[in-house]
């Protein structure tokens, strides 16, 4: 049984960087997909409203926030990647530092 996860970050807010942040995501790197993939992650959906940023995340029983972290940690193909993209990203106003894709709480469900 899958469970799902939603979060949300901003972009800056320049029509120039959002461009080439979804050029990036047109041509993920396939280390990421793999590492993805092997943390346990069926699905995941990232949408755009202007500057915010809200993925969407299904995942298996053997996905853990805990091991995808530590396994992202010592994967320099990730770590690249995640600090290329941090050029395009900005912390939420109510972040802590550091922190970067917040996760949202479910409050309906039809």
């Amino acid at each position: 049984m899958s469970q799902r996860h939603c979060f949300a970050l901003d972009l800056k807010n320049d029509p120039g960087l959002i461009a080439d942040y979804e050029k990036h995501h047109r041509a993920v790197w396939p280390a990421i997909i793999q590492s993805i993939k092997e943390a346990g992650i069926e699905d995941l959906q990232i949408y755009r409203l202007e500057n915010r940023l809200f993925m969407i995340m299904e995942v298996n029983d053997d996905f853990s926030f805990e091991k995808k972290q530590a396994a992202d940690a010592v994967n320099p193909e990730v770590q690249r990647w995640e600090e290329q993209m941090w050029t395009y990203q900005q912390a939420l106003p109510t972040a802590k530092p550091g922190e970067k894709w917040m996760k949202m709480d479910k409050i309906f469900q039809l």
